[in-house]
């Protein structure tokens, strides 16, 4: 599954309101040697983010699949 723009600023596992703010995942992409703007314009697989182990990747990647009804697992 590809993981978009939208799963990244609706997640809403780690703050009051749902989604990751732009500077803290840009931040947070950068220091995975991801290439954040390649991320918002094409998305990323799945597989890229779960094999990071990062807590967030990993919530991020659980919010896609139940956003959009699929299984993951």
């Amino acid at each position: 599954m590809i993981i978009t723009r939208r799963h990244l600023f609706t997640v809403p596992y780690f703050a009051q309101s749902p989604g990751f703010c732009r500077p803290h995942a840009r931040a947070w992409a950068s220091q995975r040697g991801m290439d954040f703007r390649a991320f918002l314009r094409n998305g990323i697989d799945e597989q890229l983010l779960l094999t990071t182990g990062d807590p967030f990747a990993l919530a991020l990647v659980r919010w896609a699949h139940e956003s959009e009804g699929t299984a993951h697992g």
